[in-house]
């Protein structure tokens, strides 16, 4: 049985049509690149998978389970995680406090009000995952003066809190300098192989979708119009055409060549 599976899977707001009768099915410990130029429907996807939205019309499963009518909070619970583009931390608190908040959460669902929330196992628990993120020296940094890239990974670690079966990725490396993203992308991929997460992740870069992905989903105009190993889909004429350009695909196979010379 596979992990995920959606049916038919659609979204229309008024007359726009932001997801058209996506069908696919997502196996365990897959690693998928979700790419499309804005607007082509890669959020709405995401969005719809995580109960931020719900479809139009079309059903979601989740191992096995119909998961179509939850919330993002029910969702969660199950074991479907995601980040954002923009990291969903509290800015003014420390890395570690940030930490501490999730973990608070996942244990009761609301933070105890009469249980001290600095308890040695919610500590060592931080700590550990500060250290598998690579982000344990920013431990007493207040979040909103760290780096972008630091606060991408501690976005990514508070997600990883639920201890998800399944995380969406959006956008992981946006806003992150060339120098720093595939140290991060390294990473995120390390610590959710070590876990056994499947994971999809929304990128615009290709060369970062080239190196992480095992599989690729390419969307334009709400439809996915090429589905399977990156050498296949971006060798493919519509991805070619109206997700990466010839030009980029051109430059990018001429590296490829040079790498290979």
């Amino acid at each position: 049985m596979a992990l995920l599976n959606t049916h038919e899977l659609s979204k229309s707001f008024g007359s726009v049509v932001a997801a058209d009768r996506i069908t696919v099915s997502i196996e365990e410990k897959e690693v998928i690149g979700v790419i499309g130029a804005n607007g082509a429907g890669k959020t709405t996807f995401v969005n719809m998978v995580t109960g931020y939205l719900k479809p139009t019309s079309g059903r979601i499963f989740f191992q096995g389970q119909d998961i179509t009518p939850l919330s993002p909070r029910e969702i969660t619970h199950l074991g479907i995680c995601r980040s954002f583009q923009v990291p969903q931390v509290f800015m003014s608190l420390s890395a570690f406090d940030n930490l501490m908040i999730a973990l608070g959460v996942v244990q009761k669902g609301v933070i105890p009000l009469l249980r001290p929330l600095r308890r040695k196992e919610l500590i060592d628990a931080a700590g550990s995952i500060l250290d598998r993120y690579g982000i344990a020296e920013y431990r007493d940094r207040e979040t909103g003066l760290l780096p972008q890239g630091v606060r991408k990974l501690l976005d990514i670690a508070m997600a990883m809190v639920h201890n998800p079966k399944l995380v969406l990725l959006d956008e992981p490396t946006s806003g992150v300098s060339v120098s720093e993203k595939y140290g991060i992308m390294d990473v995120v991929m390390n610590a959710l192989k070590d876990l056994g997460i499947t994971v999809m992740f929304i990128e615009h870069d290709m060369d970062i979708v080239e190196r992480y992905s095992r599989r690729i989903l390419a969307f334009y105009d709400g439809s996915i119009v090429a589905d399977g190993t990156p050498d296949k889909v971006l060798e493919n004429e519509k991805v070619r055409e109206f997700v990466i350009g010839e030009e980029i695909h051109r430059k990018g196979r001429k590296k490829a060549g040079a790498k290979n010379a």
